[in-house]
């Protein structure tokens, strides 16, 4: 029996956007994945003086973003244990529920530069099949030095071409919040949702007509 292909495309996503659905499409094209798991991180350790939207409703928005794409599935492997949640811990854990499946991890650039300081960085290669990077026009990364630091990483690495894309979801909810055009950046779903719940506004803003807004 042939083994299955999983990826892993974790983020806060709040909200999720096209950019993610592209990025995530792209990954699984490029690194012939069955499937990529869609893993929500409900408290990131490095956004703890951020103001994060509650849980469900981003958990309530990535289920909407993803659900006409059958390769697209929400994991709660991280909503269901307690933190801090290590990526090392959630590849195992997800390799534990899939045995007959290898795992990609799939993280940007910048991130492949400092996985040396993760927890557990060895670990972390030995427990994953490949390790998918976002590259993106322009970007040059020194794998003789992350080699160096880290043996074995470049067997691993494998690069997923990624077009260069201006979308950030801190983008798109200073433009919720300035009242400024959002809606072409997410499903539409999404962008229903975020109507619907009122989310991203500053407090206290009366909503007159919110579905007129575009």
């Amino acid at each position: 029996m042939s083994r299955i292909q999983i990826g892993l495309f974790g983020g806060t996503f709040d909200p999720p956007h096209l950019g993610h659905l592209i990025l995530a499409s792209e990954a699984c094209d490029q690194l012939n994945l069955d499937r990529i798991l869609w893993v929500l991180t409900p408290d990131p350790p490095h956004k703890q003086h951020q103001d994060i939207t509650p849980v469900e409703h981003r958990l309530a928005m990535v289920q909407l973003a993803i659900q006409d794409n059958p390769a697209f599935e929400l994991s709660r492997v991280e909503l269901e244990r307690p933190g801090p949640h290590y990526t090392v811990d959630t590849v195992r854990q997800i390799a534990q529920h899939y045995p007959n499946a290898d795992i990609t991890p799939i993280i940007g650039s910048d991130s492949l530069r400092d996985l040396p300081t993760w927890n557990r960085p060895r670990e972390l290669l030995q427990a994953c099949h490949w390790v998918g990077v976002m590259h993106r026009p322009g970007e040059q990364e020194d794998l003789e030095e992350l080699e160096r630091q880290l043996p074995g990483i470049r067997s691993k690495v494998h690069y997923v071409d990624a077009p260069l894309l201006e979308i950030a979801s801190r983008e798109i909810r200073s433009r919720i919040a300035e009242g400024r055009p959002f809606r072409y950046y997410l499903h539409p779903a999404v962008y229903e949702y975020i109507l619907d719940h009122h989310l991203y506004l500053p407090s206290k803003t009366p909503i007159t007509n919110p579905k007129s807004q575009i």
